[in-house]
């Protein structure tokens, strides 16, 4: 992972393992894998995280999700690849990112669709999905990571 700052998680140090712990966290949670990647995805595009949305391609890519799908993340709301759910995850995932756009954050329509579509906990892990996203993000585009310098495993 290059940029800005060379070797930027050894330099980070217990910051960066706390947030590879966050990705531990949420990798055991309740959120299926191929809506984290959407939410990755679709927040990493809204944030202008070249290197997260071609991460986060690859790894959905790799765990099966479809070019169709993929293309469609970032018009999700006019495409028919979606159910319900993950229009549910992909509006809180928008709305808690844009959240300058709102005097009020995340409208609460927008939330209590995602709670009518997920249980408690599958929720809450949503949301620590979607602040550990826009937090990587963030790090990314201040350290400029060069995108296509990860590689999934």
């Amino acid at each position: 992972m290059r940029g800005r700052i060379d070797d930027l998680p050894a330099k980070a140090g217990d910051g960066y393992a706390a947030m590879s712990s966050l990705e531990v966290f949420l990798a055991g949670s309740g959120v299926p894998k191929d809506l984290q990647h959407l939410v990755k995805l679709r927040v990493s595009q809204i944030n202008g995280c070249a290197f997260c949305v071609d991460m986060h391609s690859k790894h959905a890519r790799q765990g099966g999700e479809t070019d169709e799908r993929l293309f469609g993340v970032a018009a999700w709301r006019e495409s028919p690849h979606f159910t319900s759910a993950e229009r549910a995850a992909l509006d809180l995932a928008e709305s808690g990112t844009r959240l300058a756009d709102n005097p009020h954050g995340v409208p609460d329509e927008v939330f209590e669709k995602a709670r009518e579509e997920f249980d408690e906990a599958t929720l809450t892990a949503l949301v620590m999905l979607i602040a550990a996203i826009n937090a990587w993000n963030r790090i990314s585009v201040i350290n400029r990571t060069v995108p296509g310098s990860h590689t999934p495993r």
